[in-house]
């Protein structure tokens, strides 16, 4: 019997009118001609089905009142027709807004009749109960415009995503709580979760495709399988989306682990994650051997890899990528690329991983996806539409796909020459979040605005100090630390550092020691045979416990949360602490320059290659960290962030800043 997923009802069997060949023949008096009238039933339906051009695939069936996504004999159904998913992930909150049209565009040029987005928690909800939805992060804009656009959506809110995405798209002030375990039933989060979901899903409720919109299937959480085995987190999350009207099919995904939760099978369909498809073809079996209805879905056909800092640049050759594609297709499973489009992990966002050691990702989400971070064509691209037109459209009579869009112009501009620098205590003095504490504590843990703590950035413990040598830092670092006095870099210590100790040789009476402390990203990915399968709920970022100088505690501390967010940008741009430019070293600095625009902006990548380390700001934007250890030595700056005339740029530069920045045509990712 097919499982109970949909409104407490069973799937079809079959479609209405559609008896199986099997049956008719059977019946021995009619078997001839009654096998001749499905044969041309079945040609008439397709060919009404699929009758339209790509472009207008789709826009026929957003109707009120129509069935839903709902499956049967390993075949999906669409408003009671035969529908294969073709599906590409691309995140609204990771692509400029003036360019998710181009985008979409892409794809709908490309074969892909659906679009596939994440909701990210902790840019929605930055403090408990304070919602936004404003540029970027306007998802209902963007789930209308892939309607507009002939694409449906499937949508996969979390409130865990994983994604390369700081916390795996958890908001950071989860952690304030000692005792948190997210991804559980543990009561603070799921207070958390249902307020989230209590505002979110109301929001595009009616977007859902049974009530006119593009939304045909909803993810219960993320790759849980790997995680945990408290299959009552999933149920208690899928009562939140019936709670507050999600009633469209209900999916998970998982690799190989999660798909053995059967218990769960009867409340959501399970869909593969995997890219090898040696690997892939064992995730199709565990759902053949399920249930005989489910169909083939590959939620995340991973199309390339991310990168992590200090490691090289991932890409795989063209020929193996394609002999995934084709065996997938061939297989006659729905595919979902991950990534088609990755785009930016703008400003903290970028998330890490931690197995045997910790791996803060990059800022770029390239991900050798068929569209560029820039929303460039590929060699992918093209062998990806060549194989769903050969694969799937000309086998229906459909021989072309629209036209491909241009890419979107570039432009290396001239260098520029940095024009002021704010030396470290000028820049430390804007800052307006502040806190103490007798020990030093994790930059959750302070309650420097909104009663909440840091999220991203930095954090400085400020103390003045008398004379003395040996500094000694208590536990581990999170993620990287720089000892500072009187404003100069004595050391740095990272997550990998052993011995957390460093003569000082302060000899003034009174120096001012600071430990500047850099969150390079939260955990977003861990499995329950990890190392420390508990390391989510352990991702307080910063010092915790007693500092030591010649072996005494040093208490009473000062913080400040130097996390750039846009008033702090704000504030430092109307400063008049700016000095005329000189080449700081071994000392933390803000830099400034103005790039002048005659014309149109245009699409431009920053190469930093005269710096070491740091962020980059444009027109308050914060564009993402660069870093000499590579692979990415290029910052991709979109057009739409900048504008015709004078736009400021601000490098913070945490060592020793150069003298220009450049900028090029192409990106450089290693």
């Amino acid at each position: 019997m097919p499982p109970v997923l949909n409104h407490g009802q069973k799937y079809y069997d079959q479609p209405p009118g559609a008896t199986t060949m099997r049956t008719f023949i059977l019946r021995d008096k009619h078997k001839k001609r009654l096998y001749l009238i499905l044969v041309a039933a079945a040609v008439v339906v397709l060919w009404f089905y699929f009758k339209s051009t790509p472009e207008e695939y789709g826009e026929d069936m957003m109707e009120e009142g129509v069935e839903g996504l709902t499956f049967s004999k390993r075949q999906f159904f669409l408003g009671k027709k035969p529908f294969r998913i073709l599906s590409g992930a691309m995140h609204y909150f990771r692509v400029p807004r003036p360019y998710w049209r181009d985008r979409m565009m892409k794809m709908k040029a490309c074969g892909l009749n659906t679009l596939e987005t994440y909701v990210s928690w902790n840019a929605h909800e930055p403090v408990p109960g304070k919602f936004t939805y404003e540029g970027m992060l306007n998802v209902r804009e963007y789930i209308e415009l892939a309607s507009e656009m002939g694409l449906y959506v499937i949508l996969r809110p979390g409130p865990y995503i994983c994604s390369e995405w700081d916390f795996g798209g958890m908001p950071s002030w989860l952690l304030a709580d000692r005792n948190m375990k997210v991804r559980s039933n543990y009561p603070g989060y799921q207070e958390a979760i249902s307020r989230f979901f209590g505002d979110l899903l109301p929001r595009l409720a009616d977007l859902q495709f049974t009530k006119g919109g593009p939304i045909i299937a909803v993810q219960v959480e993320n790759e849980f399988g790997s995680y945990s085995q408290e299959v009552d987190h999933l149920l208690f999350i899928k009562g939140i989306l019936r709670l507050h009207g999600i009633t469209e099919l209900l999916v998970t995904s998982d690799n190989s682990e999660g798909l053995r939760y059967a218990p769960f099978y009867n409340d959501a369909l399970p869909t593969a994650n995997f890219k090898d498809f040696d690997q892939g073809r064992s995730h199709f079996e565990l759902i053949r051997q399920t249930n005989e209805d489910f169909p083939l879905m590959v939620m995340e056909f991973w199309s390339g890899w991310f990168d992590h800092w200090g490691q090289t640049h991932n890409a795989d050759t063209l020929s193996e990528y394609v002999e995934r594609v084709t065996a997938i297709l061939e297989a006659g499973a729905s595919i979902n690329f991950y990534m088609f489009h990755g785009g930016t992990n703008f400003g903290f966002m970028a998330g890490a991983n931690e197995f045997q050691h910790y791996k803060p990702d990059v800022t770029s989400y390239d991900y050798d996806a068929p569209l560029s971070e820039a929303g460039d064509i590929t060699e992918k691209y093209m062998k990806t539409r060549e194989i769903i037109l050969e694969k799937v459209y000309k086998p229906l009579g459909i021989m072309k796909l629209p036209e491909i869009p241009p890419n979107t112009p570039k432009k290396a501009y001239d260098k520029l020459r940095m024009e002021e620098y704010m030396d470290w205590n000028s820049l430390t003095s804007l800052i307006m979040k502040k806190g103490s504490s007798v020990r030093v504590q994790p930059m959750e843990m302070y309650q420097f605005a909104h009663g909440v703590g840091q999220s991203y950035g930095y954090i400085i413990y400020r103390k003045t100090i008398g004379s003395g040598n040996t500094l000694e830092l208590p536990g581990k670092v999170r993620d990287r630390v720089q000892v500072l006095l009187n404003t100069w870099l004595i050391t740095t210590f990272d997550s990998d550092s052993k011995h957390l100790q460093v003569d000082m040789h302060a000899s003034q009476p009174q120096s001012q020691l600071d430990l500047m402390v850099e969150n390079l990203a939260r955990v977003n990915f861990i499995n329950h045979h990890a190392p420390d399968p508990d390391i989510l709920n352990k991702q307080r970022k910063g010092l915790d416990g007693d500092v030591k100088i010649d072996g005494k505690f040093v208490t009473d501390w000062s913080a400040l949360a130097l996390d750039f967010d846009q008033d702090y940008i704000f504030r430092v741009s109307r400063a008049s602490q700016w000095k005329s430019y000189v080449a700081q070293k071994n000392s933390p600095t803000l830099y400034r320059a103005y790039l002048n625009i005659e014309d149109t902006p245009q699409d431009t990548f920053i190469n930093m290659k005269d710096w070491k380390k740091g962020i980059v700001m444009v027109n308050g934007v914060n564009l993402g960290r660069y870093w000499d250890v590579g692979p990415q030595r290029t910052l991709y700056l979109p057009a739409p962030f900048l504008k015709q005339g004078k736009n400021e740029i601000l490098v913070f530069e945490e060592f020793s800043g150069g003298e220009y920045m450049f900028f090029e045509t192409e990106p450089q990712l290693g």
